[in-house]
């Protein structure tokens, strides 16, 4: 890993709290957006860029606060509820580079709002690349540029209007840094000979397709585990289904309509009344109590099911078994991971990248599992077909056919 990663400051670093021309007012009117509009577009250089959204609090990922910053223009603070079309700010600035730190994070709510970048600086993945084990905003600031950024609002309710001053201070100041840390990641990406790599990476986030949906959603209920039977399961699935669509009707956070643990408890208890459902553990508080009349008759149609209608084990994809049951099923192809992982260990450790940067977990286990002929350019083929970017493939392609060999060949 690169030498700047386990650098300490020399010494207690203070709070970067105060912004080269104070607080903006918030953009709220088409007007000041034309005015904004005006001044980016006679700005120079890239343009950083974030978006807060209220995680835990509304029902989505959709962006309450727009940030930009570009030389010249000084910050911009918008807001995406009074102004829900962006697109015409993004269209001034296609052909600019934009900023962002966990580009992949930001750029859904950002497309929600219209705004869609071109050509793309994604801070925290060049800090990856650079070799940084720690790879924050805040923590790449301090140990790139010197200034300590305080964190304290980043969980926030960002949707509750008027915004306070510290927080749009907070907000102001991530996106004023964030041109001075690209610099710094540019110049650290070049002094590696990194940078092109870089560049594949940030395009293969812009040109990356929205996620598809996940099948089975409930299943991801925090403490399933402790739910054993299929019965107990249909009324998981039901009761999430009915929570998802509540906190939907309401824009609140499904967590804040009915906690997960409430889910859980009801299913491995089954009560069989509205009465006892009211005194499962989770379900007696002021705001859930008035859930149990609403949610009791989800709770009777899961329990009223056929048995031919209730779920089943959940239903794996395409791609291979958990690599924990490999030596089992094929011990073949356990001892082919296992010297796959080793090639990519060793070439991660001498260009100083973490390895899941190198090749994506998945996509690594899927070529141990099914490979193609143990040979450089069928390899790169499959590698290719996975979404490996060139520079992936220059480095292991090679490599990874000598490990796909069998052991005694």
């Amino acid at each position: 890993m690169s030498e700047l990663v386990d650098a300490d400051p020399p010494r207690p670093l203070a709070p970067l709290l105060e912004l080269r021309d104070g607080v903006p007012p918030v953009i709220d009117s088409p007007e000041r957006l034309e005015r904004c509009q005006t001044a980016l577009v006679e700005g120079s250089g890239p343009v950083a860029v974030d978006a807060e959204r209220a995680s835990g609090y509304r029902y989505g990922q959709r962006a309450y606060l727009v940030q930009l910053w570009r030389a010249g223009a000084s910050t911009a603070l918008i807001d995406p509820v009074a102004l829900p079309d962006l697109s015409g700010l993004s269209d001034a600035l296609r052909d600019v580079e934009w900023v962002l730190h966990a580009a992949s994070q930001d750029l859904p709510s950002l497309r929600e709002a219209g705004m869609t970048p071109s050509r793309l600086f994604d801070t925290e993945l060049a800090a990856r690349l650079a070799g940084y084990e720690r790879v924050g905003l805040a923590t790449m600031v301090e140990l790139l540029l010197g200034h300590r950024l305080e964190k304290e609002h980043s969980a926030v309710d960002w949707s509750r209007r008027p915004l306070p001053e510290p927080w749009l201070r907070y907000a102001a100041l991530d996106v004023e840094i964030l041109v001075d840390l690209r610099d710094a990641l540019h110049a650290e990406l070049t002094r590696q000979g990194k940078l092109e790599w870089a560049q594949q990476e940030f395009a293969a986030v812009l040109a990356a397709p929205p996620p598809a949906p996940r099948a089975d959603p409930w299943r991801r209920t925090s403490g399933l585990h402790r739910v054993r039977t299929r019965r107990q399961l249909a009324i998981v699935r039901a009761l999430w289904h009915a929570r998802d669509e509540l906190a939907r009707e309401r824009d609140v956070a499904p967590g804040r309509v009915l906690p997960d643990k409430a889910i859980v408890a009801a299913a491995t208890l089954a009560p069989t009344t509205p009465e006892a459902l009211g005194r499962v553990s989770g379900w007696g508080g002021r705001s859930t109590r008035r859930l149990v009349t609403v949610m009791w008759p989800t709770v009777a149609q899961a329990l009223a099911l056929p048995d031919s209608d209730l779920p089943g084990a959940a239903i794996r994809g395409d791609g291979p078994p958990p690599t924990n049951r490999w030596a089992d099923r094929d011990p073949v192809a356990a001892a082919r991971l296992s010297r796959v992982r080793a090639v990519l260990a060793g070439i991660a450790e001498q260009h100083q990248l973490p390895v899941e940067n190198l090749l994506t977990p998945d996509l690594v286990r899927r070529l141990a599992w099914s490979p193609p002929e143990a040979d450089e350019a069928s390899v790169a083929a499959q590698l290719r077909g996975g979404g490996a970017r060139e520079w992936q493939l220059e480095l292991t392609a090679a490599a990874l056919a000598q490990a796909l060999k069998p052991a005694d060949g």
